[in-house]
């Protein structure tokens, strides 16, 4: 059990966390940096901000410098699409949708550098609490200073597992203070060695999430780093080919029992996107607290927030703060113009959904008034009402091309003024052909209405039980073991439908295939920075065939060229294979 005292930092952290809106957008290339702690470190405050810093950071990377766009846009469900010359720009994206990047691209340097920025923000913060030799002149008891190394070691390693996804030949990070220079990358099997070495070293002295109450959001906790021991172990074969799903169900298995600390599946399917800073969601292992007022990254315009069309959040959801959106981010279709469901297996999100038609997910979102909503994506045409020379009158959103209601499809063409059910004479759908009719958003995290007083407040939910659930029904169905893994799956998945539906999966775990584990993966986990992931890890990222997207020529875009910013700046990195040539 944890001292009382670290109870009383925790409301300091959330706040600490929610003030660095515009923190972390100016970044400069520099991947290191040192403080010398002796020239702070005086008072107790001071160890905690320094404690904070690679918390402000990490909350911006989940979606800076196109981290989430390049790991949606690469994978089968959302894209970028060109809309009437909205988004071609210099087809960057397109060449995301197409895995035709080279190391010249933006993210491929600025992935790299949000996350070594927050390795040495953690290695940094981590060395100045080694330096302490007597805590209580800075009132701080040696159990919180334990705690505090535990908690940079651990989001340390989240970054580091990050870039390790993305990059696979990694420099390995442990020291900022006395190392000026950058290093050789170490293999990939070295790397998968440290991130599980330091997570098993930081867990006896993190604390249980119960120990801190309502306080606990955005604290690593046991069954945090827990959890990214299941993350490593999971992709293991992918990282270093060597099986760890043994090792991975037993983890699983133990958190969900309770070993790591308590935690229950919420019981609607929105709870894990949709809860205040003042309290905890049942479910969320980690995740980053948000405010309108001071930060909230996942509804920044590189992520949620412009993941619906102009004009929907202030008419159609009646949120004015923020203004119009610019519908960057879609669904890829699963139908052609004419509304034929294409062939193909991958991709088709919107399509999967609609396999189970009584997903309660599948309803058009709508602001129900209190604080609550329905639905997780809007299609359609999207009404709303407006005073007109005292009468009011009702009207629907329209887009920036055209004089004409938009009416949001499942397809991506150019439909300009056509009525649903119409077909149109141009048949071609692709990356630089779409207008504002297409594609089906996604609205997860709620978007209440500006008089609403909780709007933007949700924290960001990086890990959730669900995860936990899933990754060990994987584990099982690989093993071979199908009913097992229906009912963990049926375990989440029972809240997505009405009671007694014919949705949930035969107990007998039938219907169970590669396949359709897959889709249900990404049914939960839509739009959660994860998919590409999951695609590599069931053997299709590079071989599938979805929306638009042809089976690559090889495998070496499974992992990201380091930019040639990066390169420059360290001699002794060398570019990825199949790289060299850009």
């Amino acid at each position: 059990m944890k001292n009382k005292n670290i109870v009383k930092y925790t409301s300091f952290i959330a706040a600490v966390l929610m003030m660095v809106a515009g923190a972390c957008t100016k970044l400069d290339e520099h991947v290191y940096d040192k403080v010398d702690a002796s020239t702070f470190l005086t008072r107790r405050d001071d160890v905690i901000r320094d404690f904070l810093r690679s918390f402000e950071h990490g909350y911006w990377s989940i979606q800076g410098n196109d981290i989430f766009a390049v790991n949606e846009d690469s994978s089968d469900e959302f894209a970028t699409v060109n809309r009437q010359g909205d988004w071609q720009n210099g087809n960057y994206f397109q060449r995301m949708h197409y895995h035709t990047w080279t190391p010249t691209d933006a993210f491929a340097s600025g992935a790299w550098t949000a996350f070594y920025q927050g390795i040495v923000y953690a290695t940094n913060s981590l060395q100045d609490m080694e330096s302490i030799s007597d805590p209580a002149k800075l009132n701080v008891t040696p159990t919180e200073l334990a705690d505090f190394k535990a908690e940079l070691r651990t989001m340390r390693c989240w970054f580091t597992l990050r870039a390790f996804d993305f990059y696979r030949n990694i420099e390995i990070i442990q020291d900022v203070k006395t190392t000026t220079t950058g290093s050789k990358q170490s293999t990939p099997q070295e790397t998968f060695n440290f991130i599980e070495s330091e997570l098993k070293a930081s867990i006896p002295d993190l604390p249980l999430r119960e120990s801190l109450g309502a306080n606990g959001i955005g604290r690593w906790t046991k069954a945090g780093a827990a959890s990214l021991l299941v993350r490593l172990y999971l992709n293991s074969k992918v990282y270093t080919g060597v099986d760890k799903f043994a090792d991975c169900a037993t983890l699983c298995q133990d958190i969900i029992s309770g070993k790591y600390g308590a935690f229950t599946l919420d019981n609607r399917w929105d709870a894990p996107f949709d809860y205040t800073n003042s309290s905890l969601a049942s479910e969320t292992i980690f995740g980053f607290p948000g405010t309108l007022a001071r930060t909230h990254w996942q509804y920044d315009a590189g992520m949620y927030f412009w993941g619906l069309t102009y004009d929907a959040a202030p008419l159609y959801c009646g949120f004015t703060d923020f203004g119009q959106s610019n519908p960057k981010y879609a669904l890829q279709p699963g139908r052609d113009v004419d509304s034929v469901e294409y062939s193909f297996q991958l991709g088709k999100p919107f399509v999967k959904f609609q396999k189970y038609p009584d997903d309660l997910r599948l309803k058009k979102y709508k602001n129900l008034g209190n604080s609550t909503r329905e639905g997780m994506f809007l299609f359609g045409y999207l009404p709303y009402q407006h005073n007109v020379n005292g009468v009011m009158k009702t009207d629907t959103v329209q887009g920036n091309k055209g004089n004409y209601p938009l009416y949001i499809r499942d397809q991506v063409g150019m439909f300009l003024d056509a009525k649903p059910g119409s077909k149109i004479a141009d048949k071609e759908s692709d990356m630089n052909h779409a207008d504002h009719n297409s594609g089906v958003f996604m609205l997860k995290y709620p978007l209440y209405p500006t008089p609403d007083p909780n709007r933007i407040t949700s924290a960001y939910a990086e890990i959730r039980l669900s995860e936990i659930y899933y990754s060990l029904a994987e584990c099982k169905y690989r093993a071979g073991d199908k009913p097992g893994a229906a009912a963990l799956l049926n375990a989440v998945r029972q809240r997505n439908y009405p009671a007694n539906s014919p949705s949930l999966y035969k107990a007998d775990g039938s219907q169970l295939t590669d396949q359709e584990m897959l889709d249900e993966w990404g049914r939960e986990f839509l739009g959660e920075n994860r998919r590409r992931t999951d695609l590599i890890r069931w053997g299709v990222f590079n071989s599938g065939t979805w929306w638009d997207k042809t089976p690559d020529g090889d495998n070496h875009t499974a992992i990201f060229p380091i930019g040639h910013d990066i390169l420059g700046a360290n001699p002794q990195l060398k570019q990825n294979p199949g790289y060299a040539g850009f």
